[in-house]
């Protein structure tokens, strides 16, 4: 995945970047226990008038951390099956409501709201049943790094050393 920037796309990457998925390169010139703190000792790099393109943040130890956000029940599974299936059909409906002559303009956009939460909570009990109760709770998954490597091409990786040193030498 390349993440691209303002002025950049898919179709053509910021310059420098591959084009393929290649494992970073350059030296390590400071290791921090959060993305946030790697992110601050890029920004004081930049400050500092380094060539920050020279810069790669790596993420190194990653794993899957599912958090655990609550119980479901049957009436929470119906209810967010209600929800998001009315959000469909208003959609649904709406479109049918442009297209629509001779009828008044709330009729398709009803008939699709109704019919949408009927879909929504008829495939969410379809979905929760066929768990059998195994899997009785929700959640969401994270991928996230037990540190953040700053590596840094070789040829300014001693200055970018340097100036990283006056950073954690500096109070927060």
């Amino acid at each position: 995945m390349i993440v691209t920037g303002p002025f950049s796309s898919a179709r053509r990457p910021a310059q420098g970047l591959p084009r393929t998925p290649t494992p970073p390169t350059g030296w390590p010139i400071g290791s921090y226990a959060t993305y946030t703190e790697a992110q601050r000792a890029v920004e004081h790099l930049a400050d500092n008038d380094f060539a920050v393109s020279d810069v790669t943040i790596v993420g190194v130890d990653l794993m899957l951390v599912e958090r655990v956000i609550g119980r479901l029940s049957w009436g929470k599974v119906l209810g967010t099956g209600a929800i998001s299936g009315a959000w469909f059909g208003l959609f649904v409906g709406l479109l049918l409501s442009f297209f629509s002559s001779g009828v008044s303009l709330y009729q398709p956009i009803l008939v699709g709201l109704v019919s949408g939460m009927l879909f929504g909570v008829v495939f969410a009990a379809i979905s929760y049943g066929s768990t059998r109760g195994r899997r009785d709770f929700s959640s969401a998954s994270q991928l996230v790094a037990g540190r953040y490597d700053v590596l840094c091409q070789p040829r300014s990786a001693e200055q970018g050393r340097d100036l990283l040193a006056k950073l954690a030498m500096r109070p927060s």
